[in-house]
């Protein structure tokens, strides 16, 4: 019996140890979800990343950044970028995948787990409790029938010894008698009740060990079975989910590819060909001017003027002339005189720091008109004087583009010219649209009043009629250009004189009454362009004229990297002087010394005006 003792102590031992085995096991179950959990938000954490990236380098709406799109290497890289927001979803299918088919899954699988362990080890328990219970009750009756066989052997000895004492009488011989049958018959009833004790403990104890346990211990066992290979699935579908997206990433991969095999050197070359080519004829060359002969040398110091008298095809030009053979030779004195930015200022940086912009706000880029047609301009335009100023600091182009190159003054045109034949379609489908809505109304007056959309349509036609003006306008100066766009043929279009005769409406925004819709000229225009003017002796003017007075001083509160004519760099703390106010477009103008100066945006620096300089 004490060998069963210690079994049942054993066996307990199996339980605990079976318990803390199966814990285990739902902890690394519970392990594997929570390491799933992460891997998938680190998915989502990279496939957003993907996306910022990819809608950070995208081209923003109505900006110059569209244009750029248009060559192959920039195609390309769009397509990159849009692939690289598809390649981002994968990884969102990923976490979403994984998520649901095993995070999900394996969290309700370890609920049910955890009560079907609590289920068995609570009857493994309750067997246990039932097989000891019943080993007490054997020992209790054990105990019993031990200790009445004691009194009966007991009660036996006593009365044999007082039936052997002659001095006791009859009567306690008697009842020692009697007493010690009833200890006898104890003694016999207790061996029954233990021999029937022990046979159920016996019973029980086979049905515990054979039965009981080992189906607890059975379900125990297929339960972690269970868990084992639960776990095993989870792992090969945590495999599968990445297998299953490889085919879409490798497909963004080869669009990648073939994005970048798409990419044409000769057509993006060709683009920019096409984007910045002039129209413009190289200049001719320059004469040979002989300074041994007086007369000759006379002659070539008013090269210009002589050539316009004499109806030369190719103006000589002296030293003091450099400045005609504009685009290829700027004046920078000059240019910065007669050039300020032609837009806005841009706003100062959000920090004061230099780098809070790290490129620093550049100034808008212009097309300068040719040097020589503004000197006529300046010289012999004096009744319009009034509109140098305009001219100078900047303005609105003029509506022909008239300031652009021929080529892209065409381009220019014939795009104003599609955007208003655009316009006009729009127009006359609105029209076609409300006249059969009228028609409608007309055959059925119950659904609207036909003559609710006659105002309208009258709005249309004017509409129509006032773009169509617009189209002829556009179209004569389109014209005007084609036909004086210069041939490859044609080598008198190659002098530099006639630069200066094809450009004469670069100032039109000065005089807009000198010019006739058609895009041709009067002739005020003619009387101005004939009055001939020494070319020397207009340079001498602007190389001798004195600097402009100083009417404060100013200090740069950002750094500004003037990149165009007529403006000027300057950096963070820098003093400079100023020679000229914000006149309402702001622009600056400031001196750093007798060489530099220059506009700067308003917004930039700290103005110190001088008062008598202000007042007077």
């Amino acid at each position: 019996m004490r060998q069963n003792f210690f079994f049942f102590d054993a066996l307990q031992d199996q339980f605990d140890n079976l318990e803390k085995h199966t814990q285990w096991g739902i902890d690394v179950l519970e392990k594997y979800i929570k390491f799933v959990k992460e891997r998938t938000e680190i998915e989502l954490s990279y496939a957003k990343q993907l996306r910022n990236l990819s809608k950070k380098y995208q081209p923003k709406k109505n900006s110059k950044e569209e244009e750029e799109y248009r060559y192959t290497s920039t195609r390309a890289f769009l397509a990159t970028l849009n692939e690289m927001n598809d390649y981002a979803g994968q990884h969102e299918v990923i976490s979403e995948n994984m998520t649901s088919l095993i995070t999900g899954e394996l969290t309700r699988y370890v609920q049910e787990l955890k009560q079907e362990r609590k289920s068995h080890f609570h009857d493994g328990r309750k067997a246990q409790q039932h097989i000891e219970t019943c080993w007490k009750q054997l020992e209790a009756s054990k105990r019993r029938f031990e200790r009445d066989c004691k009194e009966a052997d007991r009660a036996q000895q006593y009365f044999e010894k007082m039936d052997a004492d002659i001095n006791v009488t009859k009567a306690d011989v008697e009842k020692a008698r009697q007493q010690a049958q009833l200890r006898h018959q104890m003694a016999e009833d207790s061996k029954a009740e233990y021999s029937s004790t022990l046979q159920k403990f016996n019973s029980e104890q086979h049905d515990h060990y054979y039965t009981h346990i080992p189906t607890i211990f059975q379900k125990i066992q297929e339960m972690e079975e269970r868990r084992i290979v639960r776990i095993g699935e989870s792992m090969k579908t945590f495999a599968d989910v990445d297998r299953q997206v490889i085919p879409i990433i490798g497909k963004c991969l080869d669009e990648i590819t073939k994005a970048a095999e798409s990419v044409d050197h000769k057509n993006d070359s060709q683009l920019v060909i096409e984007a910045f080519k002039s129209g413009f004829e190289p200049p001719g060359d320059i004469d040979f001017e002989d300074f041994t002969q007086p007369m000759k040398r006379a002659v070539s110091e008013s090269s210009l003027s002589n050539s316009r008298g004499e109806g030369k095809s190719e103006p000589k030009f002296g030293s003091k002339s450099k400045g005609k053979l504009w685009p290829f030779i700027k004046k920078n004195k000059l240019m910065s005189l007669l050039t300020s930015p032609h837009q806005p200022p841009p706003p100062p940086p959000a920090s004061a720091s230099p780098s809070a912009v790290p490129n620093g706000p550049q100034s808008p880029k212009q097309q300068k008109e040719p040097l020589s047609h503004r000197f006529n301009e300046f010289m012999t335009s004096k009744p319009k004087i009034h509109c140098f100023r305009s001219l100078k600091r900047g303005g609105a182009g003029p509506e022909d583009f008239s300031n652009l190159p021929p080529e892209q003054r065409r381009k220019k045109l014939q795009q104003k010219v599609d955007e208003l034949n655009k316009d006009i379609q729009k127009e006359m489908d609105q029209r076609d649209a409300l006249t059969k809505m009228k028609d409608v109304y007309i055959k059925n007056p119950q659904m609207g009043d036909a003559a609710s959309v006659d105002q309208r349509l009258a709005e249309l036609g004017q509409n129509i009629e006032k773009l169509r003006l617009e189209v002829q306008k556009f179209e004569g100066w389109l014209s005007e250009v084609e036909g004086r766009l210069p041939t490859r043929s044609e080598q008198a279009r190659r002098q530099s004189g006639l630069y200066e005769a094809q450009n004469t409406s670069a100032v039109n925004s000065c005089a807009q009454d000198r010019e006739s819709p058609d895009g041709s000229y009067t002739e005020e225009q003619s009387q101005e362009t004939e009055m001939k003017v020494p070319a020397t002796d207009f340079d001498d003017e602007f190389d001798d004229e004195e600097p402009l007075p100083t009417i404060g001083t100013c200090k740069a509160l950002y750094t500004f990297e003037g990149q165009n004519e007529g403006t000027i760099s300057v950096a963070e703390g820098e003093m400079l002087y100023v020679i000229e106010e914000d006149k309402g477009d702001g622009w600056t103008r400031i001196r750093r010394n007798e060489d530099e100066e220059g506009y700067v945006p308003t917004s930039y620096v700290e103005v110190y005006l001088d008062k008598n300089a202000k007042g007077a």
